[in-house]
């Protein structure tokens, strides 16, 4: 089986105030012609740096090699090439599928028009053309109603459907190799498998190699030829997928295949519930279709349940289902019909004091952290909000 990419002895050191932090360590690994390569660890075990490194997206000078590290695609040398190699390189012969396509995709632009804009910057054709070309890839995503959608802005999408127009701008030349990073990780399960399934075809079908990131061992086992395993930035354990999962040798390995939770059965229902809902309607105002009839979505129906204390409730379902919005609710972010109480408190008459404890984690980060502020100033004004601490 011919290696399409062959990384060898990879290390890569980043300058930070402290010093030196060496982010990936004298990794090696093989990329096979149409096959699916999984690279799997934790957070900030190095997958994304690696990723990173193939298509020299790195920030350099801040980012460094070492002097025997080697990334060859086709046996060409990466690590050296000139920016115009590198142009022809990106986009056109390999392509990146990043996490979260909110922050991939320009929000004061139709998605059609995003990709068209890619379409024209790698080939030589006329607008219209490339418009074509466009809606021929929305086709081959699966997107529904593509003429509709290809006039739709990012944040008028489905989390799938952004994903399906992130691959779709990735296929525009047909590459040989995908990098999928975490491509899947803010999907319901339902999206999710529809998004994975849609990658296994377009391999099939053009004929390329995947490099799959991701810290889901699930998704490793059904989608990935080989597996990588990757801890503090070294590759701790490598194979065929099937014979890491069935006979792991590295203890890292080992705990990550074992790390599923149980759930508890020790939970007594005769003991008052922390959080009590009952008979919960929460309902959204929709876009007036006719001029003397309000339109409402109704977001959540008649729902009640009891979470108790020092335990978790799982809240599943697809995108769409209710989940999100019956956690706004229980921390009174959204206006909703029914009752709501915390410890015998009904949380529509909440004081500050009751409110702090009732706090509520985003799904995405990038969406909540304020990118003007430090960390260290982000989790003080928390801090001094509730707790009244000097700074």
């Amino acid at each position: 089986m011919n290696n399409i990419v062959e990384v060898k002895d990879l290390s890569i050191d980043f300058k930070i105030r402290d010093g030196i932090f060496r982010a990936v360590d004298n990794i090696s690994f093989n990329i096979q012609d149409n096959k699916t390569l999984a690279l799997v660890g934790e957070s900030g075990s190095g997958k994304s740096v690696t990723a990173m490194s193939i298509m020299q997206l790195l920030p350099m000078p801040q980012a460094s090699y070492s002097n025997k590290s080697s990334i060859r695609f086709n046996d060409k040398e990466i690590i050296s090439a000139s920016n115009s190699e590198l142009l022809s390189l990106r986009g056109n012969i390999i392509s990146m599928v990043f996490q979260e396509p909110m922050t991939s995709l320009n929000p004061y632009h139709k998605v059609g028009d995003q990709i068209t804009e890619s379409v024209l910057l790698h080939s030589k054709v006329s607008k219209k053309e490339a418009r074509d070309e466009a809606k021929n890839l929305m086709m081959l995503v699966e997107i529904d109603d593509v003429q509709r959608r290809f006039n739709s802005y990012p944040h008028e999408l489905s989390g799938g459907q952004r994903q399906r127009i992130m691959i779709a701008m990735a296929l525009v030349n047909k590459p040989k190799l995908l990098i999928a990073d975490e491509p899947t990780t803010a999907l319901d399960v339902t999206i999710q498998a529809q998004i994975l399934d849609l990658m296994s075809k377009l391999k099939r079908e053009l004929g390329m190699s995947i490099l799959f990131i991701t810290h889901d061992l699930g998704l490793v086992k059904e989608f990935s030829d080989q597996v990588c395993v990757m801890q503090n930035g070294k590759i701790v354990e490598s194979g065929d997928t099937k014979d890491v999962f069935d006979n792991p040798t590295h203890a890292y390995t080992q705990k990550l295949l074992n790390a599923e939770p149980q759930p508890k059965s020790n939970i007594n229902y005769d003991e008052t519930p922390l959080i009590e809902i009952k008979d919960l309607n929460i309902f959204y105002d929709m876009p007036n279709i006719n001029l003397f009839k309000k339109s409402r979505f109704h977001a959540v129906k008649d729902t009640s349940l009891n979470i108790y204390k020092n335990t978790t409730i799982g809240l599943v379902g697809e995108s769409g289902s209710g989940k999100s919005t019956l956690g706004k609710a229980i921390a009174n972010l959204t206006k909703f019909e029914g009752n709501i109480y915390y410890d015998g408190k009904d949380i529509t008459k909440s004081s500050k004091e009751l409110k702090k404890h009732i706090q509520i984690v985003f799904q995405d980060p990038y969406g909540s952290l304020s990118p003007r502020m430090t960390v260290g100033e982000i989790v003080g004004e928390g801090l001094g909000v509730h707790f009244k601490l000097s700074k």
